[in-house]
């Protein structure tokens, strides 16, 4: 895999001489986030506004997805990937990020009523993950749906869930929103449960591009997981799927002995 350094001049020219087509994309997006980086206090009400602004147009690609199409099918590889881990039914499952439900509304088919619990910072892309809950019949399993302001899960009890999942939340985060994260996910988890989360990864010098996405050394999360008494392993099975993201699970230090380990030299 390539790692470039997406912040970098020299990058931004050549991206623009190859693909002259986006830059009034660009230029647009650059604006609109300059502004709403000025109107609001943190990188959470930020953000929150940048989903606000995406999710008015369109909740799926708000979420990432190009086309319905390319929704399912991520919804699906992630889905698939933690049935493939050993998800069953009874586990109770915590989705940070669940989104408008792209890979949710699997997990809640197939988990066991009431087994689902999806937070979001945004209240709009929530309103999106109703409708397809409703569009695929899925209200009888009874999933809750909570819009959050910060990833402290102070409102969730300890040691209730089996998975905690997040994809592409932290690909958009600074470090202190996912050192929160990390400082309290243990408290939530079962004993022999587990946390797996994607990133954007680089082995060069970490950097993010109009603070919408982050690139980090698989180092530094690693180092932060232990920080919290968590330990981390780099889930190589993720690198062979099509996604352009990584993937770490942690767990609480003391629970390693019930986790498959999947580590790699990264």
């Amino acid at each position: 895999m390539e790692f470039k350094n997406r912040a970098s001049l020299a990058h931004k020219v050549r991206y623009a001489v190859s693909h002259p087509h986006r830059i009034s994309a660009y230029a647009q997006r650059w604006a609109r986030d300059s502004w709403l980086r000025m109107t609001t206090d943190d990188h959470v009400s930020y953000y929150r506004a940048v989903m606000r602004s995406d999710s008015a147009k369109s909740p799926e690609q708000a979420v990432g997805s190009a086309s319905h199409e390319r929704w399912l099918a991520l919804g699906a590889m992630q889905f698939d990937y933690l049935l493939g881990h050993g998800l069953r039914p009874e586990h109770r499952l915590l989705e940070i990020g669940c989104g408008n439900l792209r890979a949710g509304w699997r997990f809640i088919e197939y988990l066991n009523e009431g087994n689902y619990y999806g937070i979001d910072i945004s209240p709009d892309i929530l309103f999106a993950a109703q409708k397809v809950l409703a569009a695929q019949k899925l209200q009888d399993k009874l999933p809750r749906l909570t819009p959050v302001r910060s990833l402290d899960f102070a409102f969730l009890p300890d040691g209730h869930f089996d998975v905690v999942h997040a994809h592409s939340v932290f690909s958009h985060s600074p470090l202190p929103v996912i050192d929160e994260c990390l400082a309290n996910v243990g408290r939530i988890l079962a004993p022999d449960g587990f946390f797996d989360f994607t990133f954007d990864r680089t082995t060069g010098p970490e950097h993010q591009v109009l603070r919408e996405d982050f690139y980090y050394r698989t180092e530094t999360l690693t180092a932060l997981a232990r920080r919290h008494g968590l330990s981390a392993v780099f889930m190589d099975d993720w690198e062979a799927l099509p996604h352009k993201q990584s993937k770490l699970r942690v767990f609480v230090s003391a629970a390693r002995e019930h986790t498959p380990d999947r580590s790699g030299a990264r």
